[in-house]
């Protein structure tokens, strides 16, 4: 199996995504304004400057699960396309590059173009799970032919992680200040900043010693980055909670739970990366 699907480079893609698209939601969400003349319907999006009004078609909770439950089914239709149409040989993989690739780039663009233009979500979130779906699918049956029964382990892995925060979240076990949100941000931040370096470095053939290895160091890192992947969900949480309460616009349901895809998807690839490490062990 050829080393690139292992590289940072496409992790780097990923959390490159998350980043632009929920992270720079939070400095730019929409937030309540402390004019007095705006009521609690009316918020001010700090990106455009422009006051928005949620009127009559607002945010809701069942509408958020909803559309994200809607987003699941897409990446799901497409990534059992794409994992039936990658081909594993004794000469290598076949038919994984256009779909890892096309995947990629194009819920790159999807993303960036979601974040600047809440207001295409509608549209733009189940273009973006279509497409990444495809690099879901491919990717996968590259980590399953190399280490069967990894997907299933990290699907699981990444649902019991969303519903056990999400209890944690929903129960008060764990509350978002700004404080925790600071600190996820920043090391958010700081993993996305070595993906980058490590992904510029590989053109030179050049690889970050000991994060991408099979060793403790490597493990450690990787349990590292699960932990924070899975704290960005009480993040995307706490978003789509403070929308419905505010009364966001109804189409920030699919801007939430968009959001929450893109936070879901770092995290399933973490955890297939962590699961790789662990069993190349044994």
């Amino acid at each position: 199996m050829r080393r690139v699907c292992f590289g940072p480079k496409y992790i780097f893609i990923l959390k490159y995504r998350g980043l632009c698209a929920v992270r720079f939601l939070r400095s730019k969400t929409m937030i309540r304004s402390g004019n007095p003349a705006l009521k609690e319907s009316t918020f001010l999006d700090l990106g455009s400057g422009a006051v928005v009004r949620g009127g009559d078609q607002v945010m809701t909770l069942n509408g958020t699960v909803n559309k994200t439950g809607f987003l699941l089914l897409l990446t799901v239709l497409t990534a059992a396309f794409a994992w039936s149409q990658v081909q594993i040989t004794e000469q290598g993989v076949i038919g994984a590059g256009p779909y890892i690739w096309g995947g990629a780039i194009g819920g790159l663009v999807l993303a960036l173009v979601t974040t600047f233009k809440k207001t295409w979500s509608p549209v733009t979130a189940p273009l973006y799970a279509l497409v990444e779906g495809f690099f879901l699918g491919a990717i996968s049956s590259m980590f399953e032919a190399r280490f069967p029964g990894i997907v299933i382990q990290a699907v699981m892995l990444t649902f019991g992680t969303l519903f056990a925060l999400l209890f944690a979240y929903r129960s008060g076990l764990i509350k978002a200040t700004e404080n925790f949100k600071l600190g996820v941000v920043a090391a958010t931040g700081g993993i996305a900043l070595l993906y980058l370096v490590s992904f510029a470095l590989s053109f030179f053939n050049i690889q970050v010693p000991y994060i991408h290895q099979s060793g403790i160091i490597g493990i450690g890192f990787s349990l590292f980055v699960v932990v924070i992947a899975a704290l960005n969900l009480v993040l995307d949480f706490d978003f789509i909670e403070t929308g419905v309460e505010q009364g966001a616009p109804k189409y920030m349901e699919w801007y939430g739970a968009f959001g929450l895809m893109v936070t879901l998807v770092w995290l399933y690839i973490e955890f297939l990366r962590l699961l790789s490490k662990i069993q190349s062990r044994n």
